[in-house]
């Protein structure tokens, strides 16, 4: 495939994947003259049937992506689970380079890896979603001179996503799914214009997702030490220098949005508190049963040194039960 006709459409979606990619696919041509990758959030245990379920409704042939596949135009290659879904030049590559975004398969590294490969030739999309994977690599592909569109909000099952992509840079494209087929039509029928060359950091970025390199080297080239540590390795974080969206990566490659890490450091919180309140419990029970075993030897002052360290622990438990109560009551009514 000569470069200058090179045209990929690299697509990111989770949840309301599978009804939202099924409705943009009846709108494509048969024909189209562009290869198709798609990354759906499935897991490390996924049973590899994405591929399946799409292909009876879409006009294009889809199939679970191989290593060292030739893309070829009018076909569609969705992510195996545990592995990233990446292009290298004309050729599939399945990565098994750390997680981002708690998740592998990833959307970051596909659009990455499609603006490093196909340049101007790449059009980038990221469909529903919660938190924002994807915006990050969508605003890559751009700089690698692509062609970047999200699904309308207001019409997606979860508007995260496209709001992230929205938010992270200059979109071109915002269209309802029963329009997007009809526009990758139209837009892979022209040539595409020239290419600036790859920023090496987004270069980097991709190779850390076939998982060639990790390291402090590598992280140093990309980011800046900062006082946090990775859910995944309890590593030091360092801060992507490019963004938004504002991102991290620890030395081993994980890497996180700001609102995903948020997201899992909540849960650590609310677990930690769990804890806490257990050992607390515990506590206020066994000072109890010492007051009444000391009590029963007649160690009145020893009895009363316990019940009072019980009273106190017991009041440390019903602080530690409020403080779960709001923070849950929080989240429900921010999510709704």
């Amino acid at each position: 495939m000569d470069r200058s006709e090179r045209r990929i459409i690299a697509i990111g979606a989770s949840a309301g994947a599978i009804s939202a990619i099924r409705a943009l696919c009846q709108g494509l041509s048969s024909d189209i003259p562009a290869a198709i990758c798609i990354v759906v959030h499935v897991g490390n245990r996924g049973q590899n049937l994405v591929a399946g379920v799409l292909g009876g409704s879409c006009p294009i042939p889809m199939e679970t992506a191989v290593d060292g596949q030739t893309l070829e135009h009018g076909r569609g290659y969705v992510a195996p689970a545990d592995r990233h879904l990446i292009v290298v030049g004309d050729t599939i590559r399945l990565g098994r380079g750390p997680r981002e975004n708690l998740a592998r398969p990833a959307i970051d590294p596909l659009l990455r890896s499609a603006g490093v490969s196909f340049g101007s030739g790449a059009i980038g999309v990221v469909l529903t979603g919660m938190l924002n994977d994807g915006a990050a690599g969508l605003a890559d592909l751009k700089r690698c001179g692509g062609v970047t569109v999200v699904q309308n909000p207001a019409e997606a099952r979860e508007p995260d996503m496209p709001l992230a992509a929205l938010a992270a840079s200059n979109i071109d494209y915002r269209a309802p799914l029963s329009e997007l087929g009809a526009l990758f039509n139209r837009i892979t029928s022209e040539p595409p214009g020239p290419s600036p060359s790859p920023p090496d950091d987004i270069r980097l970025e991709v190779e850390i997702a076939l998982g060639k390199v990790e390291g402090t080297d590598a992280t140093n080239r990309l980011a800046n030490p900062v006082p946090l540590s990775c859910p995944a390795c309890g590593g030091v974080l360092s801060q992507i220098r490019r963004s938004p969206p504002l991102r991290f990566r620890c030395q081993v490659g994980h890497a996180y949005t700001a609102d995903t890490l948020a997201n899992e450091q909540e849960g650590s919180v609310d677990e930690a508190m769990r804890v806490a309140l257990r050992i607390v419990e515990e506590r206020a029970t066994l000072t109890h049963k010492m007051a009444e075993e000391a009590r029963r030897g007649g160690l009145r002052q020893s009895a009363a040194s316990f019940e009072r360290a019980s009273a106190e622990s017991r009041v440390h438990v019903d602080t530690l039960r409020e403080a779960l109560r709001k923070a849950q009551h929080e989240r429900k009514v921010s999510a709704a």
